[in-house]
């Protein structure tokens, strides 16, 4: 599903164009391409460059399996594992930052830079949504806090949730490189953040960025459409409106990324701190 939600963000982007777009399973087949490809490393590049993408892409899937989809238990959960679903896309982020300053290029250290720099305010916005779902769920563990017992939770504190919900979606758009923070199509050297650390990257390299990157946005979109809608019942019910959830919000960031222009990068921290205050808000919701 993750390279499926990258093909209706294309086809949604090219609708409000008035264009029929790429076909909707493209990203499985750009994907099969570059995996096809042979591999090409600059000589002045260490094994750092090699394994940016294979960290990224196994920190995403381990991601994957502490986060409860559709309503059901990780395949993975513990006490804490909150922390470290945090922090498996700090780890992703650095090899990625490291590979692109591995290169030598100024160009590259330029997207490497700003991109720990937004991050620095994506993850107290990430850490302060968690914290207001650990009130409400007494639990510090990924599958009770947004498992079948969310929806309760919505009767209890409704106002924080919504706050949350919001905040993550910032989240989420800035943590996958999404307009209005960046755009993944863009070329334009002043513009560019996470796709100027990866030009050097080719073929299977490149594969393993694109697949990392569409599952990333996948495991964050699953946490705000539980969100969203806490629905917990039957369980082929559940899996269809966990489906139906995470095909709305791709739709949902192609409507953004048509009626939206990119901002410039003075103001991408303004957006972020404020998604901090809405998850800090939340906290005095469920705090009182």
């Amino acid at each position: 599903m993750p390279l499926l939600l990258l093909g209706i963000i294309g086809k949604t982007k090219a609708a409000f164009a008035g264009r029929v777009g790429p076909p909707l399973l493209q990203p499985y087949f750009d994907v099969i391409k570059l995996l096809r490809k042979g591999s090409v490393f600059s000589r002045t590049t260490t094994w750092v460059f090699k394994a940016g993408p294979l960290v990224g892409l196994v920190t995403a899937l381990f991601a994957a399996m502490l986060t409860p989809l559709g309503g059901h238990l990780a395949p993975i959960s513990f006490e804490g594992d909150l922390v470290l679903f945090a922090y498996l896309f700090g780890l992703g982020r650095f090899f990625t930052v490291a590979a692109a300053l591995d290169t030598g290029s100024a160009f590259e250290g330029m997207g490497g830079a700003r991109e720990v720099t937004f991050s620095c305010l994506t993850e107290p916005a990430l850490f302060f949504g968690l914290i207001v779902l650990t009130r409400l769920s007494g639990s510090l563990s990924l599958s009770t806090m947004i498992g079948p017992g969310l929806g309760q939770a919505w009767h209890n504190g409704g106002a924080a949730l919504v706050l949350v919900g919001f905040s993550l979606f910032i989240v989420l758009l800035t943590e996958t490189c999404r307009i209005p923070v960046d755009d993944p199509n863009t070329h334009l050297e002043l513009t560019m953040i996470h796709e100027v650390m990866v030009l050097d990257h080719g073929g299977p390299a490149l594969g393993l960025i694109e697949y990392a990157a569409a599952l990333k946005l996948f495991v964050l979109g699953s946490l705000v459409v539980r969100i969203a809608i806490p629905y917990s019942g039957n369980v082929w019910t559940s899996w269809g409106v966990f489906a139906g959830g995470m095909v709305l919000l791709a739709v949902l960031i192609g409507v953004v990324e048509s009626t939206m222009a990119r901002l410039r990068m003075a103001q991408v921290p303004i957006l972020l701190v404020a998604a901090c205050l809405l998850s800090a808000f939340g906290i005095v919701l469920v705090a009182r």
